[in-house]
């Protein structure tokens, strides 16, 4: 079974703009998170993304991996990397983790245009 990421992003980013009007202060706080989160601080914005591919990965989480994985595309990561992030999320999370690193190496791939 293959999978697209591009797919998957664009139908999640549909469904959250449809969420966003019913529980607007709770996406409001999400937001807010997520922007104090990744902003540039002693880490910058690249390895917070690459922590949050490999914490993507160890969740099963396809939508996490299909948003950092461009996320990252767009920061300018290189494929290696990603590889490396992947190795760690292996390590930490043993076999579903190697399954989900194969996937979000084919997002990263995919995002590239590869």
């Amino acid at each position: 079974m293959t999978k697209s990421y591009k797919d998957i992003t664009d139908a999640l980013s549909s469904n959250l703009k449809q969420l966003r009007p019913s529980i607007s202060e709770t996406m409001k706080g999400f937001s807010a998170m997520a922007k104090a989160a990744t902003a540039e601080g002693t880490l910058d914005k690249k390895t917070k993304e690459l922590i949050a591919l490999a914490i993507g990965v160890s969740t099963r989480c396809d939508g996490c991996i299909g948003f950092h994985a461009k996320a990252l595309v767009d920061l300018g990561a290189t494929r290696e990397e990603v590889e490396e992030t992947l190795a760690m999320a292996i390590y930490m999370g043993g076999g579903p983790s190697l399954m989900y690193a194969a996937d979000a190496l084919q997002a990263f791939d995919e995002f590239t245009g590869n």
